[in-house]
């Protein structure tokens, strides 16, 4: 016998009482199209839309926001897009040991401010950020001094110190939107 029967003509119909409109093909729900967007309307308001921004954040750079029925915010930072950083106050000063490497070595260091630190130093790649100050690459230099070469910030390119290079940068494809993202949140912090 063909034909369809009645629960295959019931589920081809929207399941909010007294529609009766056709379900959208292909819908997550038996929903028809009407209800459908009603669905996801109701979604972005309570959850935002993750869109590109209207333009650049100005605290991190990130195209990536999240519109919400109040505004945007960055989908990296959470800075409110249109928002202006106070023009009279500092930059936030954010302390990162930095891993560069040249050849087969790595360079452990510090600096408040890595891009002018980085470009003065002679390397092929830069590996990773980690947040810290002094104590913190003092400690990645005893952790580590088994490679090091003489009395520098100069170690050898060694499995256990690029593992750990590599699982500070896990999460990130670029070690310079993580440092972006920290001065934003600093930022941020001050505001």
């Amino acid at each position: 016998m063909t034909g369809s029967s009645s629960a295959d003509r019931a589920s081809s119909v929207c399941c909010v009482d007294g529609c009766g409109r056709p379900v959208e093909p292909g819908a997550p729900a038996p929903l028809c199209a009407w209800h459908l967007d009603a669905a996801a309307d109701w979604s972005e308001r309570e959850h935002g839309l993750t869109d590109l921004l209207p333009s650049p954040c100005v605290a991190c750079g990130s195209r990536l926001g999240v519109h919400w029925p109040s505004g945007w915010l960055c989908a990296v930072c959470e800075w409110r897009h249109g928002d202006s950083p106070d023009g009279e106050l500092a930059p936030p000063r954010v302390d990162v040991v930095y891993y560069l490497r040249f050849d087969d070595r790595i360079k452990i260091g510090t600096s408040s401010d890595p891009r002018r630190r980085v470009a003065r130093i002679w390397h092929d790649d830069l590996l990773a950020f980690e947040r810290g100050d002094r104590l913190v690459e003092h400690r990645r230099h005893v952790q580590f001094a088994e490679h090091r070469l003489a009395r520098t910030e100069w170690f050898t390119a060694a499995p256990e110190l690029l593992a750990h290079a590599a699982a500070l940068r896990a999460g990130s494809d670029d070690p310079w939107s993580t440092y972006a993202r920290w001065r934003s949140e600093a930022l941020a912090l001050r505001s």
